[in-house]
């Protein structure tokens, strides 16, 4: 039941919602953006034949390349010009994430503040550059190579369409690149985050209807297909409960004078996200593992053996893919961890304040406590990643649905969700501030002409 405090802040946020200008712009903004998104899904590449190309496409869609498909919203499908997607953007945040833990010159880089982070910002532009190159050029050549049923995928094949097609699909991950900053600078939430799940969210309809139909023609039990639905709505409620579930460490501030007053010690609390990373980690390990994958998907068996067998023991569902998949979510859990939380940075920060956690010495002892602490609920949280993430393509395997949309794509569109309206209550919250400060300077100015 709402509480009454809860809904007078509704009310408050609604007007406020009415009033916020700025807020409204904001929204419009990321609106369009990403209907431009989905408009460049529908726009094929040129010299591609679209009735071989789907019955290729078809006869693979199973296994990574259907996963793909869903990260693009569809654009695999059509072979659009944002086939890539951002996905060589995020690849190559990874590899410059990983390199700054590593390499002294890139540390000392990001430790330079605004113009630090710009300029490792500019060196991840370039890799995206260069892995949406290779990406695309391994495409087009397997493009090439690819024949139906319905006949070859290219029309005319050969240097033209190499050109063009890498031309193209490295432009297409430019163009979103772009409109994701763009986004997070005009917009609300997060660009790139926004741009992936209006993807996973467009297939969401297909993704249901496809399950609907499998039921009507008899290939699922209607048991299995309430067994699956029930599922998404119990991976929903798992995201949203631990997603604001937080270990809370008491802060403890001294007494202080000033002057001659006596002020009493305050008390407050260290928040510790159970999942700190969010939804990173599943977004990375599906990175690496499509960035290998995609150009051998679409070569249709004309690699080398050895490809072969890769490209089949990493299939959707198969057991090499799970391992792979839960130790790169697990990794990364803990590395994403890592970079946006300091211990040592936290201690020291309470020190200069005065505060200190109760029974823990100040410095390096709080720094260590903290540690602790925040490696157990990480483990917490790393591990219903990788349950979320992995149960539905377990249960997809054992079941044999072909079912796209699973733990992953949910945990993405919930998370991502939440997190943008997060974003426009912190809008709407600053916009109640203006408003106060506003009418305090207006009275406060009516009051001295009074005097």
């Amino acid at each position: 039941m709402v509480s009454a405090a809860e809904q007078l802040a509704a009310n408050m946020n609604f007007g406020a919602f009415a009033k916020a200008e700025e807020l409204k712009k904001r929204l419009w903004f990321t609106l369009i953006a990403l209907l431009v998104y989905r408009f460049g899904t529908f726009i094929p590449l040129p010299g591609v034949n679209p009735a071989a190309f789907a019955a290729s496409f078809n006869a693979q869609s199973g296994g990574m390349l259907g996963m793909f498909n869903m990260f693009a919203g569809g654009a695999v499908e059509r072979l659009a010009i944002f086939a890539l997607n951002i996905m060589p953007y995020i690849s190559a945040s990874i590899i410059m994430q990983l390199m700054t833990s590593v390499l002294p010159t890139l540390e000392a880089l990001k430790k330079e503040g605004e113009a630090g982070r710009k300029q490792i910002n500019q060196y991840t532009r370039y890799l995206t550059v260069a892995l949406a190159a290779f990406q695309a050029y391994g495409i087009a050549v397997g493009l090439e190579s690819s024949r139906s049923a319905a006949g070859a995928v290219v029309i005319e094949p050969g240097p033209f369409f190499l050109i063009t097609t890498v031309v193209t699909l490295v432009g297409g991950t430019l163009f979103l690149m772009w409109l994701g900053e763009q986004i997070t600078a005009r917009g609300v939430g997060n660009g790139t985050s926004l741009i992936i799940m209006s993807g996973i969210v467009a297939g969401l309809p297909a993704a249901l209807g496809n399950l609907f139909d499998l039921s009507r023609q008899g290939a699922i039990s209607v048991p299995l297909l309430l067994a699956l639905l029930a599922l998404m709505l119990a991976v929903v409620a798992a995201v949203v409960f631990i997603e604001r579930a937080q270990r809370r460490l008491l802060i403890q501030y001294p007494k202080r004078q000033m002057g001659n007053k006596m002020f009493q010690g305050d008390a407050s609390h260290l928040p510790l996200k159970l999942n700190s990373s969010g939804v990173i980690p599943p977004i990375f390990a599906s990175s690496l593992l499509l960035l290998p994958l995609t150009a051998a998907q679409f070569a249709q068996g004309s690699g080398p053996d050895w490809l072969k067998d890769v490209v089949a023991l990493l299939g959707r569902g198969q057991p090499l893919y799970l391992a792979v998949y839960v130790a790169l979510i697990l990794f990364f859990a803990f590395f994403y961890t890592a970079v946006v939380f300091n211990p040592q940075e936290t201690a020291d920060n309470l020190r200069k304040y005065g505060g200190f956690i109760p029974g823990i010495r100040p410095g390096a002892k709080t720094a260590e406590f903290i540690d602790y602490v925040l490696t157990r609920i990480t483990v917490v949280g790393a591990i219903y990643l990788a349950v979320v993430c992995v149960l539905p393509e377990a249960l997809t395997s054992v079941a044999g649905v072909r079912f796209t949309f699973g733990g992953t794509s949910l945990l993405i569109a919930v998370s991502v969700m939440m997190d943008t309206v997060a974003q426009i209550q912190s809008h709407l919250i600053a916009q109640q501030y203006e408003g106060l400060i506003k009418k305090a300077k207006l009275r406060g100015a009516s009051t001295t002409r009074g005097r």
